[in-house]
Parts: structure tokens; sequence; C-alpha cells
């Protein structure tokens, strides 16, 4: 007699374990315990086989009949029940390991070693928050443009828009790692190219040539803290990004060569940038050395000297000197190179002098010490062009030949 649910329901286990017999195959296992499993009983191939239906309450009789029928039906079709099983699970494990996420991490490890450690884990935590908890699980060939594009919008409604292509560009650069190694056949980020939205191009306010005379002279006259007078001196005569400066380091600086060797992992583009010091750049760093050449950091905190210079000093002593919205510390990057263009000299020497990384990679491998001595001439002119200009007297443009 088929099984009913009253019957499967008041089952008691007994010192063995039997078998409740429903029809074509289905059965209820009982086990000494009080377990109880439904299994389907089939021959295939000229052997008996049998296969799991599921444990008894989570699967009722009707949904084990269902699964039985199911099997039946592959049976009728020349297919066994107990291998089509397993190609599904093989099959759902290779989608889970080459999911989003998965391939996404394996890529991370692969890149790592050639990242700075702070730039791999920003990479990470990027992923982590914004894309796994919507496409992670996902097949990575399985993902298309409309799916990445959802994941970016969310990204966009937090008005992050400027981060938000960082993420595509990541997301971009995966794609192709996963079409390397075989688990895509295509790269759906690059049809977003032109979707994103784009924020209004806002540029650091920057001092023009007129405007540096009056500066400087405020500059040389500042009567806040010695360290943030130093500081904008030497950002003045270096162009040095903040970040690269405040947190500079003594051994750095090469006092016989009268070069300054900013190590890879605190450039941007994480590669080694040397600046020719400037006779007026060594002044400076010689009258640093009483107040902190014993410390690790040129440029110590205020309130701790195994600290270096917090973040916004630099640009809290512009508004102080009343230039909130005539200069940043980053536009003396933007008035050094509009001026030395200006004045004649070579324009690849200054992209190298401000540590613009060079596309091509052949180019890039000399990128350290291109125009060295080209870069070190324009670096002293440019000091003594700054001096000449902070006692109010003109000077003449280089033409190509300071």
């Amino acid at each position: 007699m088929p099984l009913t649910d009253a019957a499967v329901r008041n089952t008691k286990p007994s010192k063995k374990a039997r078998k409740l017999f429903d029809a074509n195959g289905l059965y209820l296992e009982v086990a000494a315990s009080g377990g109880k499993w439904w299994r389907f009983k089939y021959r295939c191939g000229g052997k008996e086989k049998r296969i799991s239906l599921g444990v008894y309450p989570d699967v009722t009789l009707k949904d084990a009949r269902e699964r039985r029928d199911e099997a039946r039906k592959l049976l009728v079709n020349g297919i066994d029940p107990s291998e089509h099983r397993k190609a599904a699970e093989d099959a759902k494990a290779e989608r889970a390991a080459n999911s989003l996420e998965s391939v996404a991490r394996e890529w991370h490890e692969h890149k790592r070693p050639r990242w700075s450690e702070k730039h791999a884990v920003k990479v990470m935590q990027s992923l982590e928050a914004d894309v796994f908890p919507h496409v992670g699980k996902r097949p990575i060939a399985e993902i298309t443009a409309p799916e990445l594009l959802r994941v970016i919008r969310i990204i966009e409604n937090r008005d992050a828009l400027d981060y938000s292509h960082r993420v595509l560009q990541r997301i971009g650069m995966l794609f192709r790692y996963a079409i390397a190694s075989g688990r895509a056949s295509y790269n759906p980020a690059a049809d977003l190219k032109g979707a994103l939205k784009v924020r209004k191009a806002t540029h650091y306010a920057a001092l023009s040539h007129d405007d540096l005379p009056a500066f400087l002279h405020s500059l040389d006259n500042y009567e806040g803290h010695l360290l943030t007078r130093y500081g904008l001196q030497l950002i003045a005569l270096t162009f040095l990004r903040t970040a690269e400066l405040r947190t500079a380091e003594w051994h750095e600086i090469d006092f016989d060569r009268a070069e300054w060797r900013v190590p890879a992992k605190r450039m941007k583009m994480n590669h080694e940038h040397i600046v020719p010091l400037s006779t007026q750049a060594m002044d400076v760093l010689n009258a640093l050395r009483p107040i902190t050449g014993q410390y690790r950091y040129i440029f110590t905190g205020r309130n701790s000297t195994t600290r270096p210079m917090s973040e916004n000093t630099l640009l809290y002593a512009l508004y102080r000197m009343g230039y909130k919205r005539q200069a940043t510390v980053h536009g003396f990057r933007a008035t050094a190179s509009t001026i030395l263009n200006e004045s004649g000299f070579n324009r690849d020497a200054i992209e190298r002098q401000l540590a613009h990384v060079e596309g091509n990679k052949v180019r890039a491998a000399y990128h350290r010490s291109e125009y060295l001595d080209e870069r070190r001439t324009m670096m002293q002119w440019w000091a003594n062009y700054l001096g000449t200009l902070s006692r109010e007297v003109g000077v003449v443009p280089a033409n190509g030949n300071p």
C-alpha cells in the first residue's frame, strides 16, 4: 500500500533501521536513531542503484514523489539519475569556482606583487563593498553589460562619480584576466564606455606668474610653525605632491649628490622618483636637520615626533596666509608646469619632474633618470626664478637655454 502522510509522521524508530515502501521505487528509510531519509531505488545498465531524495520532514511525502517522478523521466530518456545528479553538482561547483568573486580574488593575488600594499587593499575593499554583494556569486562568463551598469549606478547614486570610474576600470582589468585564463569570452565592462556619469572637471586653484611675488614675500615672512614654512618652501621648490613631501624620511636625501629619491611605495604611480635639489632646496633641508634630523620623518607631526606632519597642515597654512580660494598646495605643480613650459624647457623633462608616468612601457623603464641632467639645470633655474620673484625683480624667460 502507498504511504500516507500520517503513516510517515507517526512511524517510530526501532532497534534496527527499516524501510517503508511507497511505490515505483520510492521508500522511506527510518534509522534506529530516529532519522528518516527518502530513497529512490532503480535499475540502470543492468545494475540496481539508489539515490537520496532528501530528509523528512524537510522533504514531505508529496515532495519525495515529485523528485522520484523526475528521476523516472530521466531513466525513460536513458539518463542515469545518479550520474545526472553528479554532473549537476560538478557544474554547480564549477560555476562557484568561476564566479566573479572567485576569479576576482585570484586576479587580485596575481596582481598584488606589482601593486603597493595600500593600493592592493583599496582595490579589494572596493570590490568587497560595491561589486561582490551584487554580482559576486554570478558565473563571470554569464555577466552582462547591463548587470555591471546596475552595479555602477548604485555607486553613482551616492554621488561617488570618480570612484565609480575606478571601480569599472578594476572590473575591466578583472575581465581581461578572466578572458586570458579561459573563464570568460568577452569583457562587458568595455561596452559601458560613455555610459557612466562624469563630473564637471574642476582644477586645483593655482597661482599665476603675477601672483607669485606677493605670495613668496608672504611665505618668507610667515609667522606660523617653522616646519610648516619650510614645508611650503620645499613644495614650491620641488613641486612634489603633498603626501610625498609630508611623509618624507631623512634617508631619502642624498646630500652629496643633492638628490631626493622618493621610493616607489610613496609615489602615486608606484615608481621611484628622483628630485634634483637646487642650492635653495638644500639650504632648506640643512636648516631642518638640527630640528628633525634625529627623527625618522623630515616633517614630524606637531604632537608626535614619531608621526609625519598631518595631511592638511600645509593647506591650512595657505588659508591663514589669505589664499583660501586662490591657491592649493597641489596647485604649485600646475604653476611650475605652466611657467617652465612657457620658458622654453623640454616638455618631456618637465613631465618627468612632475612624475607623470610614461604610458609606453619601454620609455617608462627610463622614467627615473631620463633627462636627469636637464632636470637638474631646470630645477636650479626654477629656484633662482622664485628667488628673483620674491625680490620682485623681472626674469628673462629661459627660451630653451636657461
